[in-house]
């Protein structure tokens, strides 16, 4: 990925609806849900629905699909791996991130 449409795609979820709106779809799977039921699920009104689908579309964070007189979101899981990966690249230098438990020393007291 590049800088930008990373910046992008960290910029569209940087939103308390947009962020609920793409879990929601990621929960979903690549079945998606119509954007009715997105609107209605998190009680939105339709435009401010359309607005924040739009705005995670042209991150590149969504697919979208007609059926019918429906549109159908999903997220667009390879470009959220791409991000992923953007985000952990060359993390430690290959190595494992996690710290390294270290050993707990028992100290016994001696009875007075």
């Amino acid at each position: 990925m590049e800088t930008r449409q990373v910046i992008d795609a960290l910029g569209a979820l940087a939103h308390d609806t947009r962020l609920a709106v793409y879990r929601m779809l990621v929960e979903a799977g690549p079945a998606g849900l119509p954007a009715g039921e997105i609107s209605a699920r998190l009680e939105l009104p339709p435009a401010t629905a359309s607005f924040h689908l739009a705005q995670l579309s042209r991150a590149g964070l969504l697919a979208s699909r007609a059926q019918g007189r429906f549109v159908i979101y999903s997220a667009d899981f390879g470009r959220m791996n791409d991000l992923l990966g953007y985000l952990t690249d060359n993390c430690c230098g290959g190595a494992s991130c996690a710290p390294v438990p270290q050993p707990v020393k028992i100290v016994k007291r001696k009875a007075s």
